[in-house]
C-alpha cells in the first residue's frame, strides 16, 4: 500500500478492491488522475482508493499518470538530538530539494539540506523512506518523489533560511517544540516522525 498526498489528501494505492463504503475505488489502469486531484482539491472526494491485484504495478501505473520529479530530504539531528525544521508558505516542514542529473540521492539530500539551511557537516545515517505528493507548476500537476534520510552533524553555526526558495525561518526544535511544530506541518512528513512524536489528533488519523 502506498499513500500519495494531494494538499494532506491522501490517496490509498492498494490491492484491496473494496476499501469500504466511504471510498472511492477505481482500477489504477482506468484513473483519470488529474480529474481525480482537480476532485480533491474542491472537496468532492476525501477517499480515493487506486487499486490493482499486482503491488508491484501501482508505482508503475502511477508514474505513467504524472511527470515525476526526484527530490531527496533529510531528518536531520543535532548532538541535543533536535531535529531541524524549515518554515516555508505558512507551515514547518524538513528541508528538501530536486535531485540534480548525474547526483546520487545522497549526495544530492545532503545539497539540498545545506542550500536550504546553511548547515554543514552532514553524515546520512540511515535512509527513512520515500514519499509521494502532488504539486502544481505552471498550470501542470506533477508527482514528487522525496526520498528521505536521518542525518546527524556537530554544526553549531548560524541557520540561514534560503529565501530565494521561500523559506523564512530555520529552527532547532526539541521534542516538545517539534511536536508542536508538527501540527502546522504537513500529512506525509508526519509519516517520518515516531508516533509519540506526532499531536494526538493526527495519531487518531485526523490530522
Amino acid at each position: 500500500m502506498y499513500k500519495v498526498f494531494v494538499n494532506d489528501i491522501p490517496i490509498i494505492l492498494s490491492t484491496i478492491k473494496d476499501m469500504g463504503d466511504k471510498y472511492t475505488s477505481i482500477p489504477i489502469k482506468e484513473v483519470k488522475f488529474k480529474r481525480i486531484i482537480k476532485d480533491i482539491n474542491k472537496g468532492r472526494l476525501l477517499y480515493v482508493n487506486l487499486f490493482h491485484s499486482k503491488e508491484k504495478k501501482l508505482l508503475k501505473h502511477l508514474f505513467k499518470k504524472l511527470p515525476v520529479v526526484t527530490a531527496g530530504g533529510g531528518m536531520v539531528l543535532n548532538q541535543n538530538d533536535e531535529v531541524l525544521f524549515i518554515y516555508r508558505n505558512g507551515r514547518w516542514d524538513l528541508p528538501k530539494g530536486k535531485i540534480e542529473k548525474e547526483e546520487g540521492l545522497e549526495e544530492g539530500a545532503i545539497r539540498e539540506v545545506e542550500e536550504e539551511t546553511g548547515v554543514k557537516n552532514l553524515e546520512v545515517t540511515k535512509f527513512l523512506q520515500k514519499t509521494y505528493h502532488v504539486f502544481q507548476r505552471k498550470g501542470k500537476y506533477k508527482l514528487k518523489v522525496t526520498y528521505w534520510y536521518e542525518m546527524k552533524t556537530d554544526y553549531t553555526g548560524e541557520l540561514v533560511p534560503e529565501e530565494s526558495e521561500g523559506i523564512m525561518k530555520v529552527k532547532w526544535k526539541d521534542k516538545e517544540k517539534a511536536q508542536k511544530a508538527l501540527k502546522k506541518s504537513y500529512a506525509n512528513i508526519k509519516l517520518l516522525f515516531p508516533e509519540e512524536l506526532l499531536p494526538v489528533y493526527s495519531k487518531n488519523g485526523i490530522s
